[in-house]
Formats: structure tokens, sequence, C-alpha cells
């Protein structure tokens, strides 16, 4: 199917079941991976600013 193609077609709605464990995971593992990015970003935030700074990073 051509790129071309798909993008003419109008989106789909897609339903789905999913049990109440299933979504408490999905839930859990979601806050995981968000707590996972605030940290990153924290860290990125860090190197940027020793960079400007001039201080070398610290070995994790």
């Amino acid at each position: 199917m051509s790129t071309a193609h798909q993008m003419s077609r109008p989106p789909q709605t897609l339903y789905v079941s999913i049990r109440r464990d299933e979504l408490r995971q999905l839930k859990d593992e979601r806050e995981q991976l968000q707590q996972e990015v605030l940290r990153l970003r924290a860290h990125i935030i860090q190197a940027q600013l020793d960079h400007s700074t001039g201080v070398q990073p610290a070995l994790c």
C-alpha cells in the first residue's frame, strides 16, 4: 500500500477490550515511564548547565 493511498483514507477508530488488571498495569507502566522522562530531562538540564559552566560531568 502506498503512502499517498494511506494518507487519503480517513482515520479509523479501533475498539478493544481490556481487563482491569491489564489497564492498571498499563497505567503503572505509564507512570514509571513519565518518572523516567522527568529524571532524564533533569539529567539533560544538569549536563547543559555543567557544560556551559565548564564543569566536568560525574560518571554515573
